[in-house]
């Protein structure tokens, strides 16, 4: 049975499900170019019909993610919709959402989704749209290595009307215990504060919570009071939280907030924010947990890109195991959608969906490929070497900063080795240099570590053995955290690990292992290989053209060492 998965809104993305394993995934943005791509993505569903060689007429089934699609906005007009709920605009989109003109926009909108079906060639017959929580949900519950007595939760910014759901999964099913409205969402909470301290909502939420723990305890205490007053957990209903009285619904919150937290330091409402939310997500799933006595937990939806949360989470007394979707925000829903449909229509327990492992899903090339797009650059010199691990290793050991461009590339919003740039994580003025060279993060943010799996106790603590290969989940570092210095939070020397498995990427566990051999250090420093705004590279084309824009001086691309004939930044 093939299932191909949609999501068709922001952070669009496409997947292919085959007898229960995730074959292919791809993002939109990786091939066009606009990073969170909004809309249909045509560009994705191609490349994955192209590299499995199917037509439309092999596949069996198209699970698109969403009863419903939110506008397809890009960037700027992401920024003005968020600014029309400042406005009367705002007030008459709220009163229009209880009227028949709401549900006539909505069949528009289907009508809209429906065209954009047919015009990529898929029948409609074959189609079935999955309400999203329950795509989040299948996603981490699916994705998860357990198939029984699982509590599967879900928390994000809002999707059909909701933004958390709380499931318990036996077998191939899902069965929805309690849900949260998106009028009291967490998630859109975090993204209107994030516009109003001037950034990109829906994207630059990680940078509050990077700057939270460098926020004294007075002012970010004083913060953290406000938001402890919009919302708390239910005393009628210990599964759900809710609005406190007199508190706007949260898509409308903007002006209440904003006088609430009026003459309130940046970095104390980072703070104060992160504390909230850490303390009423770790409390909702501790309450879960208490309440249906399941220890084994799957997360799924954006909300859960927040490490610093996960690692309250984690670190509940009642939690056993946990299960985090890799990048499980809306980008996953593509592979929740199908992976809920394909359980939906098997007749055998022995079909059930295989758990992820390794999530490389994505486009990969040859050695001639690669050379292709190297032939008409005449300002770099290039070697093919038979160990290019050990070449990108003796560079890194002696200070240079690499990019890597090799494999299938990974799945989501986290760099996992295969388009990252990478530097020894002991130099901490190595932060300094590939801010300069390429990435133009904020002076506050932390770079994360990719860590040998048989070096994971030298760098972090993690008493319950829970796996961490995706970079979903923070850790506190042991005495060792000098060797990883520039690879950790600077303040409270956390770590977001991508723990490597030699099994799940033979290539890059043997370049960490080379560089261990030289240097004693069983880590590297991994940061994604892209340009401050743009989507990771998923292309041959856009490593180079990325390359020559910025100032690195070395990429790894397949088998081959580029270096540009003149130095652009010394070290």
């Amino acid at each position: 049975m093939r299932v191909i998965g949609i999501h068709d809104s922001h952070d669009a993305s496409v997947c292919l499900v085959e007898d229960g394993q995730v074959l292919l995934a791809i993002e939109e943005e990786r091939l066009s170019g606009i990073k969170n791509y909004n809309g249909f993505p045509s560009l994705a569903l191609a490349e994955i019909l192209k590299r499995s060689k199917f037509t439309i007429s092999d596949i069996d089934y198209f699970a698109v993610s969403g009863k419903h699609r939110p506008p397809v906005l890009d960037r700027e007009a992401m920024v003005q919709h968020f600014k029309n709920y400042l406005t009367i605009f705002g007030t008459s989109i709220r009163v229009a959402r209880h009227t028949p003109i709401y549900g006539a926009y909505k069949k528009i909108a289907r009508k809209r989704r429906e065209g954009d079906l047919k015009r990529a060639g898929i029948p409609l017959d074959k189609v079935f749209f999955v309400e999203h929580h329950l795509a989040h949900a299948a996603a981490a519950y699916f994705g998860s290595p357990w198939r029984e007595n699982v509590l599967v939760l879900t928390c994000d910014g809002a999707g059909d009307g909701l933004c958390a759901t709380v499931n318990i999964g036996e077998g191939n099913n899902l069965i929805r215990k309690a849900d949260v409205p998106e009028s009291s969402s967490i998630g859109w909470l975090y993204s209107v504060v994030t516009f109003m301290l001037g950034m990109m909502p829906i994207e630059h939420e990680y940078k509050l919570m990077g700057m939270a723990p460098y926020a004294p305890s007075k002012g970010a205490n004083k913060s953290y009071m406000v938001f402890k007053e919009l919302m708390g957990l239910s005393r009628d209903n210990s599964l759900i939280w809710r609005r406190k009285q007199g508190v706007p619904n949260t898509y409308y919150i903007f002006n209440y907030l904003r006088e609430k937290l009026a003459f309130h330091r940046f970095d104390w409402i980072c703070a104060g924010l992160q504390r909230w939310t850490e303390e009423i997500l770790a409390d909702w799933v501790r309450n879960c947990i208490d309440h249906f006595k399941i220890e084994k937990v799957a997360l799924g939806g954006g909300v859960f890109m927040n490490v610093k949360a996960n690692k309250k989470i984690a670190e509940l007394p009642g939690l056993r195991d946990l299960f985090i979707f890799p990048s499980c925000g809306d980008e996953s829903n593509s592979i929740g959608a199908a992976l809920w449909i394909y359980s939906q229509n098997i007749t055998r327990a022995s079909e059930e969906a295989a758990p992820i492992g390794a999530n490389y899903w994505g486009m990969d090339y040859s050695d001639e490929e690669m050379k292709e797009n190297l032939l008409d650059e005449k300002s770099i010199d290039y070697n093919r070497h038979d160990d290019i691990e050990r070449e990108t290793a003796k560079l890194l050991a002696v200070g240079e900063v690499v990019a890597r461009f090799k494999g299938k590339m990974e799945f989501g919003a986290r760099a996992l080795g295969n388009r990252s740039i990478l530097a020894d994580p002991s130099n901490k003025n190595i932060i300094k240099i590939i801010n300069e060279m390429v990435k133009m993060r904020d002076f506050w943010m932390p770079f994360a570590c990719s860590v040998l799996e048989d070096r994971v106790d030298d760098y972090f603590t993690n008493p319950k053995g829970i796996k961490a290969p995706y970079m979903m989940m923070s850790f506190d570092t042991t005495e060792n955290w000098d060797q990883i210095a520039a690879g950790v939070h600077p303040y409270d020397l956390t770590v977001r690990p991508q723990v490597v498995y030699k099994a799940w990427n033979e290539d890059y566990y043997r370049l960490i292992k080379s560089f261990e051999t030289i240097t004693g250090r069983g880590a590297i420093l991994n940061t994604s290989f892209n340009i401050h705004g743009e989507p990771i590279v998923g292309t041959p084309m856009a490593a180079l053209d990325s390359f020559m824009r910025s100032g690195l001086n070395y990429l790894a691309i397949g088998n081959y060492m580029v270096q540009k004939k003149t130095r652009v930044l010394q070290r």
